[in-house]
């Protein structure tokens, strides 16, 4: 059952959370820009995604990125160097904005009218394991209808509202083994 692994890779066994793995594929799914911020290629490229309507400079600042229009025209510019601590504030900021933004669209491809998304589970790694401790514990597959309150709670970065509308909406469809599936390797999926 979740969380009742209290001691999870007690005997070697290795994964992560299934929430953190659906986050890591909705990541992958968004097409963050790949170059790193601290470049001032990916530093323009942030900037003119959180700057070029109104509407994305209000989400920025809701994003916690409050810098003044004169900063911003001098980042933009390239007549000033943003802070480190600016820098993390840009990123996080704009992976806000981009989730908030695209988190419709994902919904829409996920719930694919009503058929949903088929999920792959694959189990966590026990090759460090001792044989005698080693669970079986197999490759499954699932198809999942109900995205709405799986893609919010990763929109808003809320992750126990992901883990818990991953386990009650998702996992749970797994039988009675779904507690079996709370630590994977991955979970792949399209979109």
């Amino acid at each position: 059952m979740p969380d009742r692994t209290i001691e999870f890779g007690k005997f070697g066994a290795h994964g992560i959370k299934g929430h953190e793995a659906v986050a890591r594929q909705l990541d992958a799914l968004t097409g963050f820009i790949a170059t790193p911020v601290t470049t001032r290629r990916g530093l323009l490229a942030r900037l003119h995604y959180l700057s070029r309507t109104p509407h994305a400079r209000e989400a920025a600042r809701a994003a916690g990125l409050a810098v003044t229009d004169r900063t911003l025209r001098a980042w933009l510019e390239g007549r000033h160097r943003p802070s480190k601590r600016s820098f993390e504030r840009i990123e996080t900021a704009y992976r806000t904005v981009r989730r908030h933004n695209v988190a419709r669209y994902l919904l829409a491809r996920l719930n694919a009218g009503g058929r949903g998304t088929r999920v792959e589970f694959h189990p966590l790694n026990q090759s460090r394991v001792p044989r005698p401790q080693q669970r079986e514990v197999a490759f499954r597959a699932l198809n999942i209808r109900h995205w709405d309150r799986i893609v919010a709670a990763w929109a808003a970065g809320d992750e126990q509202a992901l883990s818990d509308a991953w386990v009650n909406d998702a996992v749970i469809d797994l039988g009675s083994q779904w507690g079996q599936y709370e630590y994977v390797t991955t979970v792949g999926f399209a979109a």
